[in-house]
């Protein structure tokens, strides 16, 4: 019997043979090197390259397949079709770049290993860009290295951000520009990471949409450090499918394999992976994982996917574990990717954490509620305590407002919640704790027990009961924010009147998106008076807009 052959055994290498090393073997993403080796960057543009070699051409006959063999989402974007080719004119013209230095400037960022800052080059442009122009151009071009940055995980670990210097992130910057109008409109509509027009909101949306049409188990993968498991030769096959120019897949090959420094000033040289961190990794990510979204597609499978954060839904459990066998043998035989069996797993919406958001169904009301993740709750009361240590040394009012900027932002993201009890009785904990630990700094400012005293019967507590509260044995500040003669004295009102906002306020005030529900009732005469209506050759009467069938629950596309 013939095999198969996979989509990927005609791809075209841009340079050289692909190490025939498995993936999985990889243990670092890359050997380290001596830091004679690596090569430094001269300073503003001329350091943005290493040694001047000339660049070596791409072996091998261009066997590249044709970009419409995939079906297409059903768009406007889709349906439009980009006329001008992705190639290094294109790339490297002073228009692009010009676009790529105002989208860097605005990003703003922290230097890379150059220390330079965007101010910098901003004072030096008007040589940098047309040195740019001409090294795209000519090929002398070479990405400098990345600097290494440690994050906490929200589900504990770290994180690395690879930190590109600025020269290298306008040149990112300019290449996502040129294939992103190429690329975009053939993406997935499940597809919902890093695109314009798409946020976490929309995956919540669609993942709702499927959870009310009776797919109510859900198959979640996990794939681990997948951007820093990315097989380079992959991707540039699959790049050069579209991307005629020879000397941009080179471009794009040199910045995949740029050195990264770490912490400790060790130079590791990249074998596989992206960067995580600079401004074309999302859109390389994205290019990885579509065909991922199309091979689910191609199976009939409903899923939403915000990166590589990938939830399929299905009708049963047994369903799942099926689904959940064959998807992982196409990503980490085809895809060369490792799905993390210890996040991964087949269990209900409201089990599961999606985009920090649990999905699940009211089966009073058959409405689907978007509620909040235990992990979500957590990362707030850990970034409330982070914001009101106890040994805050400056004003109420600055660390007011401190929180406040951070409680309009996250209202802002978890606003789409249902107004459900749940929902309710996180955010008015949520406030209470934030009050306390308030509290907690206040005491901690006035210092001593007879200072906290006078204070508490100035704002209107009992004379003999402050005193006692305070001198009766020895409580911390922590168990004294919480005594009845200290709630009456900071009361709510109190630190409303500070400027404290709170996030049941807010959330109440947050405008609610909406998502279609299906009839639950049968109105008996409006169905007889729309069958004589059909009778008599007469189109339905349209619905007014005081006459509303939706729930003011979750977002909608």
């Amino acid at each position: 019997m013939t095999k198969r052959r996979e989509g990927s055994d005609d791809r075209v290498v841009p340079e050289g043979r692909r190490k025939a090393v498995p993936t999985s073997t990889s243990t670092g993403g890359g050997k380290a090197i001596t830091a004679s080796e690596a090569t430094s960057q001269l300073r503003l543009f001329s350091e943005t390259a290493d040694s001047p070699r000339g660049a070596v051409p791409g072996t091998g006959r261009d066997r590249s397949r044709n970009p419409d063999q995939h079906a297409v989402p059903k768009s406007e974007n889709a349906c439009r079709q980009v006329s001008s080719a992705m190639t290094m004119e294109e790339v490297a013209s002073d228009e692009n770049l010009s676009r790529a230095f105002q989208r860097v400037e605005s990003n703003d960022g922290a230097p890379g290993p150059d220390r330079q800052s965007v101010r910098e080059v901003r004072e030096h442009l008007g040589r940098v860009l047309p040195a740019l122009h001409d090294a795209l151009l000519d090929g002398t071009y070479r990405p400098g290295a990345i600097r290494r940055v440690w994050i906490p995980k929200a589900g504990g670990g770290e994180r690395g951000l690879g930190i590109p210097n600025v020269i290298d992130r306008i040149v990112q910057q300019a290449v996502h520009q040129v294939l992103s109008p190429h690329y975009e409109p053939t993406f997935h509509r499940s597809s919902h990471g890093f695109r314009p027009g798409r946020s976490c909101h929309t995956a919540i949306a669609e993942a709702s949409r499927h959870l009310k049409e009776g797919y109510e188990w859900v198959v979640d993968l996990d794939l681990e450090r997948f951007f820093d498991r990315v097989h380079h030769d992959r991707l540039l096959a699959r790049l050069a499918e579209r991307i005629v120019d020879r000397r941009l897949l080179r471009l794009i090959r040199q910045m995949l394999k740029a050195k990264v420094i770490m912490p400790d000033g060790v130079v590791v040289a990249t074998e596989e992976g992206a960067p995580q961190g600079g401004p074309l990794s999302p859109l390389l990510s994205n290019i990885v994982l579509d065909e991922l979204d199309w091979e689910l597609d191609g199976r009939g499978h409903r899923f939403a996917r915000y990166a590589d954060d990938c939830n399929i839904y299905v009708r049963s459990e047994r369903a799942g574990l099926r689904v959940m066998a064959t998807v992982v043998q196409f990503i980490e035989r085809r895809l060369r990717l490792k799905v993390n069996a210890g996040k991964s797993a087949v269990a209900r919406p409201e089990e599961r954490h999606f985009v920090g958001f649990r999905l699940r169904r009211d089966w009073e009301t058959r409405q689907i509620d978007v509620l909040l993740s235990k992990r979500s709750t957590d990362r707030l009361a850990d970034k409330v305590r982070r914001l009101t240590p106890r040994t805050w040394g400056q004003s109420l009012d600055d660390c007011i407002s401190r929180v406040n900027a951070y409680l309009q932002g996250w209202i802002g993201f978890f606003g789409i919640c249902s107004e459900t009890k749940e929902v309710l009785r996180t955010l008015g904990n949520s406030d209470a704790h934030l009050r306390r630990r308030l509290r907690a700094v206040l005491l901690r400012q006035w210092k001593r027990k007879r200072f906290i005293a006078r204070r508490l019967i100035r704002l209107g507590v009992q004379p003999t009961k402050a005193w006692q509260t305070v001198y009766a044995g020895r409580k911390s500040l922590w168990a004294l924010s919480h005594t009845g003669p200290v709630d009456r004295a900071l009361r709510n009102v109190y630190f409303e009147q500070r400027g404290l906002l709170s996030l049941e306020v807010l959330y109440r005030g947050q405008p609610r998106f909406v998502v279609a529900q299906e009839q639950l009732t049968l109105d008996l005469d409006s169905c007889g008076r729309k069958r004589r209506r059909r009778k008599k050759g007469l189109s339905s009467p349209t619905r007014r807009p005081e006459e509303p069938d939706v729930r003011t629950t979750s977002p909608v596309l």
